[in-house]
This record gives C-alpha cells, sequence and structure tokens, in this order.
C-alpha cells in the first residue's frame, strides 16, 4: 500500500486552474454589470437591485443550454461563439413575454478545466449579455474528472427578466386578421443539430473545414454561427407598438412553436415564399433528403422571431426596424382556426 497523501488534483480536480479561469474571466463578465448590480464578483450568490421604475413588476425566467451544436465548437477547436448560443436560447424566450433581460447566470462543466479555454466560452456569454443588456451577476465552473471526454464540456445558462404585469405579452389578445412579422435568423441558430450532424457526418461524409461554395464559408464557419440575440431588435417595438404575440422559433420550428400563442379559434397561414431562406438550409434538404414538413418541423428557416401584431400596424412597425437597419418579412396571418399552422408557397411550402 502506498504511503503518499492523496489530493484534490491526484483526483483530476485542479483549484489552482479554477482560480486562474476566474482570473481569466473576471473582466469579461465585469464589463457586464448594469447600475442594479450590488457587490462584486466572488460572492456566493449575485445581488441585483430591482428598479423601482416598475409599479407591479413581474419576474420572468428561462433556462436553457447548447445540446448537440456543442459539438461544431469541439470540432472546429472554437469555444468563442458557443457562449452566446446558452445567452440566445435564454434571453430571446423571456423576451417573448414582454420581459427586459436583467441578469444571466451560466454553468460550465469540464472534465478537465483549461482556463483559457474557460475565458474563451465565458467572454462569448459575456459578450452577449452586453449585447442583450443583462449583467452576467454569476455562474459555476465545474471540473468534473473523468466524466467528460477529453477536450469536451457542456454549458447551460438562466436568465432573468423583468416585466410589467398590464404588459406582459401573453397571446390571447391576438385574433384572426392580425399580421404575421418575421425576422431573420443568422442561420441554424441552436435546433436541430441532431439532424445537421446526421446529415452532414453521416451522410455525407463532409469535414469541418471543407468549404462549401453555396455557402461562401467552410461548413464549419457556417455550423457554429452564434443564435441571433432578438432583445435589442424587438424591446423598443415593444415599447411602442401593439405587439400580441411573440414566438422565438427554437425547436420544433413553425409548427410547433407557433401555436403555444395562439387563442382557441386562432390558426395562421404562413407563405414560405415571403423571405429569403440561407442557403443552409437547402444544402440540408439536398443533402438528406429531407422532406419540407419536416424542414419546417425541425429548423427555424431563416426566421428566428415571429411577431403578431394588428394589421394597422404593420407599416409603422417595418419603417421603426428599417430606420434602425433591421429586417424584417410579412409571412403571414391569423385565421379562424383551432391553433394549426398552414405552410403555403412554393419554397419548400405544402
Amino acid at each position: 500500500m502506498s504511503n503518499s497523501k492523496l489530493t484534490y488534483r491526484d483526483a483530476g480536480v485542479d483549484i489552482d486552474a479554477g482560480n486562474r479561469a476566474v482570473e481569466l474571466m473576471k473582466h469579461h463578465v465585469k464589463a457586464t454589470y448594469r447600475p442594479e448590480v450590488l457587490g462584486d464578483l466572488g460572492g456566493f450568490g449575485g445581488l441585483f437591485a430591482l428598479n423601482t421604475k416598475y409599479r407591479e413588476p413581474v419576474l420572468v425566467s428561462g433556462t436553457d443550454g447548447v445540446g448537440t451544436k456543442l459539438c461544431l465548437a469541439f470540432m472546429t477547436d472554437r469555444h468563442d461563439t458557443i457562449g452566446q448560443d446558452a445567452v440566445a436560447m435564454c434571453v430571446n424566450d423571456i423576451l417573448v413575454q414582454g420581459a427586459e433581460p436583467l441578469f444571466f447566470l451560466d454553468y460550465l462543466a469540464v472534465g478537465k478545466l483549461e482556463p483559457e479555454k474557460v475565458a474563451q466560452v465565458v467572454s462569448g456569454v459575456a459578450s452577449a449579455c452586453r449585447e442583450s443588456g443583462c449583467a452576467l451577476i454569476g455562474g459555476e465552473t465545474a471540473e468534473m474528472a473523468g466524466f467528460y471526454a477529453k477536450g469536451e464540456y457542456d454549458i447551460a445558462g438562466f436568465a432573468v427578466g423583468v416585466v410589467e404585469k398590464s404588459r406582459i405579452i401573453t397571446g390571447q389578445r391576438i385574433e384572426p386578421g392580425n399580421v404575421l412579422l418575421g425576422l431573420p435568423s443568422t442561420g441554424l441558430h441552436s435546433n436541430g443539430y441532431s439532424l445537421v450532424r446526421k446529415i452532414c457526418f453521416d451522410v455525407k461524409q463532409a469535414k469541418v473545414d471543407d468549404y462549401i461554395d453555396s455557402l461562401g464559408k467552410t461548413l464549419g464557419e457556417e455550423l457554429i454561427t452564434p443564435t441571433r440575440l432578438y432583445p435589442k431588435v424587438c424591446l423598443p417595438l415593444i415599447e411602442k407598438f401593439d405587439i400580441r404575440g411573440m414566438v422565438h422559433i427554437t425547436g420544433g420550428g413553425f409548427y410547433d412553436n407557433i401555436p403555444r400563442i395562439l387563442s382557441d379559434g386562432c390558426s395562421v397561414e404562413v407563405n414560405t415564399e415571403a423571405w429569403p431562406k440561407p442557403p443552409i438550409f437547402g444544402l440540408l434538404q439536398e443533402w438528406g433528403q429531407v422532406d419540407s414538413r419536416e424542414m419546417y418541423r425541425t429548423f427555424n428557416m431563416g426566421i428566428g422571431m415571429v411577431i403578431a401584431v394588428p394589421e394597422e400596424q404593420v407599416d409603422e412597425i417595418r419603417a421603426d426596424l428599417e430606420a434602425r437597419q433591421e429586417a424584417s418579412y410579412v409571412i403571414g396571418r391569423v385565421t379562424k382556426g383551432s391553433r394549426e399552422v398552414v405552410l403555403k408557397g412554393g419554397v419548400f411550402g405544402e
């Protein structure tokens, strides 16, 4: 029997590396702080003073991860964008209820803690928090020796926002005749990557560094493109216009997400020819021989956020977006029905 004394490092957990990671990420985190943040980095809990401008503040929370898209970070060895995916999946979800994102927390679990890599991931989280207007108020980096394969990790996020009780967006005021506006995505965002991996790397047997002419970049560069952040685009609209409902198009695509905000007696018709499709979607459909319904049930197809508005406000809302150099498309309208989504059109449509 050995007489040597075991340490935590012998078991695969390096406390010194953890401390170094904190030092490397500290300036990224502090750059996200809002005036409401109290205290400093390193406490046991994050402190946030709720702004008293709200008469009846309602806190809205959301949590999500990045999922299978993490494999692209491992395959491309690029770790500075995946944090944006974690933030976007959370803040976009609470945004659809009218909430202004206030603060965010992240959870990063690794097999072996590499401070520089952790700092890259957190820098992406922090950058996305700044763009979304929320503070990165806390987080956890867990070193779990032997639990993850070499070089792999997992990340999840938790967002909290606030909305005036009287201005919560529920979708209950949506009615037939309302118009659906679509805000473009940056591509695949963070959904459907199990199918993407199967199509690209099993069926097509492509490599991440393959240059694809139709994409104008390598396959890896396209697939690692981070999820778009919508708060700064949509919050001004929520303040100025009668936004009846909002849908973050994530897993489940059009067919499963849009009905979540429809009241009884309402359906929607979507014109699939109303917006340009990023080429990655046509490529995936061709490579995988995927039928159109499956495409629209799995992917966002180039529309990351759908907004239901009264018809008489459409032109004004689109003018507001155009003035801020934001694209939008009239993609459909609300009809009488039983919470169904009917897609019409010749480009991937039925």
